[in-house]
């Protein structure tokens, strides 16, 4: 059983897909983009799920995004420090310059994590079967 498989809440997350159908894209650009990074569409293309299911939905998401970022900066200047015996100002550097490149990517996935806490799974919900109003 394949942890990264359609159903499963990491296919949804990391492929950036509707969390009930995953079928229908989350944002309306690629995964890193820098054309209208933030962008996301009010509902899903596919089964028509709600993507903002409450005013300041997104909120909790900015929390995620805070954990991720943190762990990724003590690991990376750790592993930059320890591992390879970088001065600790390269290690920062290097740091700063690739968060700068990945941002968007940790805005989409904390948004996507956040989404899927609240959203389950619906088998054919992109076909028809599961279809329903959401809004």
């Amino acid at each position: 059983m394949s942890l990264f498989r359609k159903g499963t809440k990491a296919y949804s997350i990391f492929n950036l897909k509707c969390p009930r159908c995953q079928e229908g894209d989350l944002f309306e650009t690629g995964t890193f983009s820098f054309q209208k990074p933030f962008d996301m569409p009010k509902n899903c293309p596919v089964c028509g799920q709600k993507y903002f299911l409450e005013p300041g939905f997104y909120y909790g998401a900015m929390f995620i995004s805070y954990i991720i970022t943190g762990w990724f900066a003590l690991i990376f200047v750790g592993t930059a420090i320890l591992v390879f015996g970088m001065d600790w100002q390269l290690a920062f550097g290097l740091m700063v310059a690739t968060m700068a490149v990945l941002f968007v990517w940790f805005f989409r996935i904390s948004r996507a994590i956040w989404i899927n806490f609240n959203v389950k799974y619906q088998p054919g919900a992109g076909t028809g079967t599961g279809m329903r109003d959401q809004g």
